[in-house]
């Protein structure tokens, strides 16, 4: 039987791996700052941020894991690591749905790391406003619920919005039922976004029925109000608790375990193709017989994938629609530009939204 080592040799060890990757992570931190000065001397004045370069360098440390940390925290570990790095230059400004503590902020802090300035807005239009006036660099908006379906607001805001999508960020949603009280049974109102309470609409009833169920603006805006209210309860995650300091009297009271939403970075960047990635359009028909059967078609002779196709009034008329669809690949790429190409032939609007990494999860 092999002998073990003394603890005080062990802890030597530690303390000389931790000196080595202080060292290595600053070294990293130097190189990436003359990155930035070399990008400056060639004349480029934008933010630094590439999608594609972080969503790449992920991929590849996922890969390279051997374990045992987990994939999940050595992608923690390295997005920290380059948020860090950026911010050296200059901190990224992102806008997100608010307020502080909703699941859009802990998607933004997913896919950009927490060296970052956040601007807190009360509406996703507010978001894409403050992105297109240059005041943020990105927003992160919500899109779509594994279990609810899509946020229309967020598609509708793309219909007359220059603004181009260069990420997606996806967030397992955990919902709590949180209060200033101890028991469930001093409660007498609950609050939260109607979204919420949708996803956690069978435990509601079985748990807590007939007691008032009231939606407001975010599940943040439950806490705080669950925060100045008696007898009263809300339904959010765990930060919202932590920062507006309710007790917890239920954990993960979703009804669908995977219970998930995914979430759109927004900006003005036009990210390159990585060779692992999606296109999002906005397409119209017209009223006519067969349209939505020849917008389709070009992407089954291409063999182009579609992963969503969502309907919206286009507002321009009465029974006009949009459609928003999801394709898998950059539109770059020799099969979706193909099909791009075809398709814009056979209807009345085209407009591509976006190339830009999957999410890496």
């Amino acid at each position: 039987m092999e002998s073990l080592q003394p603890l005080s040799e062990l802890r030597n060890q530690i303390d000389s791996i931790d000196e080595q990757i202080l060292l290595l992570a600053n070294r990293r931190a130097d190189i990436a700052k003359r990155v930035a000065q070399t990008k400056i001397a060639s004349g480029e004045q934008q933010c630094f941020y590439r999608p594609d370069r972080e969503a790449t360098v992920l991929r590849r440390i996922k890969e390279l894991n051997a374990g045992p940390l987990s994939n999940d925290f050595v992608v923690f570990f390295f997005r920290e690591l380059m948020s860090a790095c950026l911010a050296l230059e200059k901190p990224l400004k992102v806008a997100f749905l608010g307020p502080e503590g909703t699941f859009t902020q802990q998607a933004a802090h997913k896919h950009f790391g927490h060296s970052i300035e956040t601007l807190s807005l009360n509406a996703i239009d507010e978001v894409f406003r403050e992105v297109e006036s240059g005041f943020a660099e990105f927003g992160v908006v919500p899109v779509e619920n594994s279990t609810e379906g899509v946020i229309t607001h967020t598609l509708d805001s793309f219909l007359n919005s220059p603004l181009l999508i260069c990420g997606e960020a996806e967030l397992r949603i955990h919902h709590n039922l949180m209060s200033k009280d101890s028991e469930i049974e001093q409660i007498e109102e609950i609050f939260s976004h109607q979204q919420s309470f949708a996803q956690c609409r069978e435990w509601l009833d079985r748990t807590v029925p007939g007691i008032k169920r009231t939606a407001v603006s975010s599940n943040a805006e439950a806490a705080k109000m669950a925060n100045i209210t008696n007898n009263s309860a809300a339904v959010a995650g765990q930060i919202a608790s932590d920062l507006y300091g309710l007790k917890i009297l239920a954990k993960n009271i979703e009804d669908e375990p995977d219970n998930t939403t995914r979430f759109l970075i927004i900006g003005r960047l036009a990210a390159p193709a990585t060779g692992n990635d999606k296109t999002s359009l906005l397409v119209s028909t017209g009223n006519q017989p067969g349209a939505l059967y020849k917008m389709l078609e070009p992407f089954s002779e291409h063999g182009v994938s579609l992963t969503k196709i969502e309907s919206r009034p286009s507002r321009r008329g009465s029974w006009n629609y949009v459609f928003f669809v999801d394709v898998d690949g950059h539109k770059n790429a020799d099969k979706v530009s193909k099909a791009l190409k075809n398709i814009e032939k056979k209807v009345s609007l085209l407009k591509i939204l976006g190339s830009y990494p999957r999410a890496v999860i």
